[in-house]
């Protein structure tokens, strides 16, 4: 077959379009699963990517491991589903649609067609399900490009119905109806209530926030807090100090809380007489002393630069005048002290029973509950008030947080719940009816009624780690809400079954980690007062509304429906259609209406291995692929999200692991490190990193245009990233991996098939015996067998990583920098032989075996490789079998010596660069001192190679007996024996010096503790205390490792350095010939002239060998015409070099 000559330029991602295309047009896909229709499954499940906004960079990482290991399944003849999921329902997708309607609250919603609520909610649900196809479509062609495979949608398949598609979507029927037969498993097993509690709430997204949530969203925030004083009463000038990082929360105060065993301290201010309780630790505690210095854990969360260091409440009163110590007392005398709240004056402290009123406590109001409570303890007897941040007496508002409300039930107080859905405050606040709460405006009208009222002592700029909606980005708040549950009394089932999950990589501890998490949740709330999403399937008695049902399917719900089946038949389980259909309770004879809310969405991605695999529709089929063999997904969020749902349902569902392995990833920065935003103007679009090239700011702020990276290069760099650890992505990894690996990769590549193509070489020719090819053959192809082997337990282990990195180590170290290096020669001759055909032959073996063990991670490249070495006609490389190990051409003894010459060759270079001597300059002689057996065989069985390698006359093995070749030097560290030792520092030195040098080296290379004598004295030491190195004789050099040791004779004699003139003339005539745009098989005229009676001797010397080395055809006596020139200089020699195409 002919080879097509390869061009050492070229543009990848263009080749990459091409071969998508050739994908296209041979239906490679296709028949990849028509290949491997009847092979055993293998069953991947899809965690579903939301079908939101386009894909960024980082959603690339998780789905090239799973394009990855399904590929590599394949070549195995593994069947598949390759079926991807788009998560569709939620706030997510709810607030993109707002946007672009411009809406600003839930009521905006509901009024999109004046007048018709009902009709608003099926427009604003139908805007939402197109958002979700238009960005799925978009995914699909992004994910398309990254040469992800999967039984993508076709244009004919957008038209139909979700359930009806290739891709599985979250907003399905099959996917909603089968979390019914979750909740109604749920409901049977007496899990499911009605709760009432104060949670976090968004004000822009009008819904409440689970635990999981609540995680998501926290931000570094920064509060104005005051400290506010509360009148004692019957107390003259006489106050409770306490402080708040929520303002708005003091209009509805109900009672202070402190800690009976902590000690309190009564100053009297200076400036006034008044007398303050708080704390006594917190007078002088230096407050988030720590964060000051360190920031918040996370590099982005560093200490705010406008915001000034946080004063102790000491310096404050020291501000304001002084202050003198009166009194200390334990809090427990403080209990049972009543006050005057803040806001007293207010209608809504005033309400009977609270807002909203309690009926058990309509004898007491908020004014009435004012006193000072015993803060008590949370479930794991930790007390809820400690002393530290803020005073030690903690404001309680039971209406604007979750341990107040708990507090406040416990001590009988009422409750004011000061917001309604959109976080503004009710009618019944005065001044502040209408007025956000999270708006900075409102604290300072806070503040200014404390002034107003001689309440405020002091106001502070304070940042904290605060929770924030996840998607909308505003700051959550506290309110009471009636919301819907699941209770979690069954957690110890699901951390049974978490017990059995294979969590990866090892090293981010999954399992602990998801078993922390469902030790420490509460009870899951699955309800949204929204309108896009899982329409819950809860009916409750319309009279009678502590009575409620869960419906279990659609056939159950037809079933039992009374009212609104045939204004919902037709309709997908979605609002508004939902919401006509009525049931009766079987209890009371009552109509039953559905509950408004909609899902939680995580219920949604929960459930997929069941409706997904056909658990409802065809339960033989679903217990084919269930479970599934491996999920991946990027971990830091997820224990708390997906895997804990999908543990969680499953659980519940059957009892049963939904997966076998959980290959998690870490989080994707940008090259500095850093959280990637468009605002920062650091993030990367897929598009632009994978086809169109992209502009990034650098440190410095400035603009930078970069070109494309192509998908494979993407690709590449997250497989050889360690999964556990966040990846700096960007142009600079870009190009470093580029070069260190695809250029090395692809100029072997090409060097191969250029050469192969100008000797007609034809790899269906009768094969060399391998008996009958040099070492160097016999080596590199025992080495691809043992890399086959670790290719594929790499792919089962799951560690992408480390087959990447023995993979970038094979290519560089072993094929492009020694054995294509070594061999040039035998492709360069001119005569054919068995010699040249064994070169080739093995070259082309191990590209061609490389490229398949490649193409499961860079398809693209593989496939292109793989055209030009094979004559393929239109089959695929991806319906190629994987790779397997030939254990006869695996020699681990020659594999073991080449690596130690690799080892040597490397020692080699390292004396040389000790003293600065280029490998240009041949040198007389290296002695070696095996540390071990490989060593040793290696400098006796390679001593030629390594002389070829290292430029030498002669490389030969030093007899041990004659002592070592490099005697050790050592001193003292000073710095590290100084401070352990004091005056006795000197004797430490002394002992050092007296000691025997190769037993302290003996030591040193042991790397554990030893002692060494002075006197009478016993000095326990550690390696870290010597300072090592080794000398060799005068006019060597040399070096150490893994206890072998080189020298190298470092004399140059004229011989010597007429040689490594003319190595230097070689290497600047390659770069004309490269300069001159002749092609490698090229042969030239060539005219060297020097007016150096020095430079002239090395060339007449070594004529034969420069003219062998730059394929010179004949030399001329005069500079020739019409030819290419360059002035150059050898050393200090001035040399003209003129040549041109024979």
């Amino acid at each position: 077959m002919p080879f097509e000559k390869v061009e050492t330029q070229v543009d990848f991602p263009a080749q990459e379009r091409e071969i998508q295309l050739f994908w296209d047009r041979t239906q490679a896909f296709e028949k990849l699963r028509e290949k491997n229709h009847n092979g055993k499954p293998w069953s991947f499940l899809d965690g579903p990517i939301t079908a939101n906004n386009p894909m960024g960079v980082h959603h690339a990482w998780g789905r090239t491991y799973k394009d990855a290991f399904q590929r590599y399944h394949a070549m195995l003849g593994r069947k598949l589903r390759y079926q991807n999921g788009f998560d569709c329902q939620g706030l997510w997708v709810e607030v993109e649609v707002e946007k672009e309607l411009g809406l600003k609250s839930k009521r905006d919603i509901e009024n999109l067609i004046p007048g018709d609520k009902e009709g608003s909610i099926d427009k604003f649900v139908q805007m939402c399900k197109d958002r979700v196809n238009k960005f799925a479509r978009i995914q699909t062609n992004q994910s398309i490009r990254l040469g992800y495979w999967m039984d993508w949608d076709k244009e004919e398949d957008w038209a139909k119905p979700a359930d009806e598609r290739r891709s599985y979507f979250t907003m399905s029927e099959e996917n909603n109806y089968t979390i019914w037969t979750f909740l109604k498993k749920c409901f049977d097993r007496g899990l499911i209530y009605r709760g009432s509690d104060v949670m976090p709430w968004s004000g822009r997204g009008g819904t409440a926030y689970s635990q999981m949530e609540v995680v998501e969203g926290r931000k570094l925030t920064v509060h104005a807090a005051p400290f506010v004083r509360m009148p004692i009463k019957g107390r003259d000038n006489e106050y409770l100090l306490v402080w708040t990082t929520t303002p708005w929360t003091l209009t509805s105060n109900v009672a202070c809380a402190v800690n009976p065993q902590l000690e309190y301290v009564k100053v009297r201010a200076k400036k006034d007489g008044a007398a303050y309780w708080f704390a006594k630790a917190n007078l002088e505690f230096q407050r988030q002393e720590k964060e000051f210095k360190e920031g918040f854990g996370k590099a982005e969360w560093s200490w705010p630069k406008h915001v000034p260091k946080l004063k102790p409440i000491a310096q404050i009163f020291k501000e304001q005048g002084g202050y003198e110590i009166e009194d200390t007392q334990l809090g427990s005398t403080l209990v049972g002290l009543e006050y005057i709240g803040p806001f007293d004056h207010l209608p809504a402290q005033n309400e009977p029973g609270g807002l909203p009123a309690d009926p058990l406590l309509l004898d007491r109001c908020g004014v009435s509950c004012h006193r000072v409570i015993d803060g008590g303890r949370d479930i794991e007897g930790n007390p809820n008030v400690v002393a530290g941040e803020g005073t030690g007496i903690v404001h309680i508002a039971p209406g604007c947080g979750d341990i107040d409300h708990v507090m406040g039930k416990a001590n009988g107080l009422v409750a004011i719940a000061p917001l309604d859905d959109e976080a503004k405050f009710y009618p019944s606040f005065g001044d502040f009816t209408g007025l956000d709460a999270t708006e900075r405006s409102t604290a300072e009208k806070v503040f200014a009624h404390l002034r107003e009222k001689g309440m405020l002592l002091a106001v502070e700029e304070y940042p904290h780690i605060y929770p924030h909606c996840w998607r909308t980005g505003v700051e959550l708040v506290f309110r009471p809400v009636d919301e819907w549950f699941i209770g979690m009394s069954w957690r110890q089932e699901i951390m049974d079954l978490v017990q059995k999950v294979n969590f990866l990589p090892e090293s981010i501890n999954g399992r602990a980690r998801e078993l922390d998490w469902l030790k420490n949740m509460g009870d899951w709330m699955i309800s949204k007062k929204r309108f896009w999403g899982l329409a819950l399937p809860i009916w409750v008695d319309d009279n009678e509304p502590t009575q409620f049902e869960v419906i279990g399917s659609r056939e159950e719900l037809k079933k039992r429906a009374v009212e609104g089946w045939d204004e919902f038949e037709g309709h997908s389980p979605h609002r508004p259609y939902i919401d006509k259909v009525k049931i009766r309770n079987p209890k009371t004879g009552n109509l039953m209406t559905r509950i408004k809310d909609v899902g939680n969405p995580w219920l949604d991605a929960g459930i997929v291995p069941y409706s997904t695999m056909g658990y409802n529709r065809d339960r033989a089929e679903w217990e084919k692929w269930f479970p599934a063999d491996l999920i991946t997904e990027c971990f830091p969020g997820q224990f708390r999200n997906w895997f804990y749902a999908i543990l969680s349902m499953s659980t519940m569902m059957s009892n049963r692991l939904p997966f076998n392995v959980l290959l998690g990833h870490a989080l994707v920065r940008d090259q500095n490190g850093e959280e990637m935003h468009k605002s920062k103007g650091n993030s990367i679009p897929f598009e632009g990193a994978a086809n169109d090239g992209y502009e990034i700011k650098n440190s410095k702020g400035v603009v930078e245009k970069h070109p494309p990276m192509g998908a494979d290069l993407i690709r590449w760099i997250f497989c050889r990233t360690n999964p556990a650890t966040n990846i700096n992505f960007g142009p600079v990894t870009a190009d470093e991996v580029r070069a260190r690996f695809v250029l090395k990769l692809w100029n072997t590549y090409a060097f191969f098939c250029n050469y192969a193509r100008l000797d007609k070489f034809d790899p269906n020719a009768p094969q060399v015996p391998l008996k009958d090819r040099p070492d160097i053959d016999r080596w590199i192809l025992s080495d691809l067998q043992k890399l086959i082997a670790f290719a594929r337990k790499s792919f089962e282990n799951h560690d992408l990583a480390g087959l990447c990195l023995e993979a970038e180590r094979f290519i560089d170290d072993k094929v492009s920098n020694w054995y294509v290096r070594r061999n040039r020669r035998r492709f360069w001759k001119a005569e054919q032989g068995t010699d040249k055909l064994a070169a080739y032959q093995t070259l082309h073996q191990v590209l061609l075996t490389f490229t398949k063990l490649l193409a499961p991670i860079m398809p693209f490249l593989a496939e292109k490789i793989y055209r030009n070495l094979v004559d393929a006609g239109d089959h695929s490389i991806h319906l190629e079998d994987y790779p397997a190990p030939d254990e006869k051409m695996i020699d681990e003894v020659l594999s073991e010596d080449m690596e130690a010459l690799l080892h040597l060759v490397t020692l080699g270079s390292a004396s040389r660069n000790t003293v600065k001597i280029k490998v240009r300059q041949p040198l007389a002689e290296l002695r070696v001192l095996p540390g071990n057996d490989a060593d040793r065989r290696a400098i006796l069985r390679f001593a030629d190679q390594l002389c070829e390698e290292l430029n030498l006359k002669k490389a030969s093995l030093h007899d041990a007996n004659a002592g070592p070749l490099l005697v050790p030097e050592i001193k003292a560290n000073a710095k590290n024996l100084g401070p352990r030792f004091g005056q006795r520092l000197k004797d430490v030195q002394q002992a050092i010096l007296k000691a025997d040098p190769l037993e302290l080296l003996k030591h040193s290379q042991a790397g554990a503790p030893f002692q060494l004598a002075h006197g009478a004295e016993t000095f326990d030491l550690e390696p870290a205390d010597l300072f090592i190195s080794l000398k060799a004789q005068e006019g060597w050099t040399g070096v150490a490792d893994r206890d072998t040791q080189v020298a190298l004779d470092t004399r140059i004699t004229e011989v010597l350095a007429l040689e490594g003139m003319a190595r230097d003339i070689i290497r600047q005539v390659q770069d004309l010939r490269k300069k001159s745009g002749l092609e490698m098989e090229d042969r030239i005229i060539l005219h060297l002239e020097t007016p150096s009676e020095l430079l002239g001797k090395s060339i007449a010397g070594h004529r034969d060998y420069i003219a062998s080395e730059t394929l010179v055809l004949n030399y001329s006596a005069t500079a020739p015409t019409d030819a290419q020139v360059a002035q150059v200089k050898i050393e200090t020699h001035e040399l003209t070099i003129t040549l041109k195409k024979a």
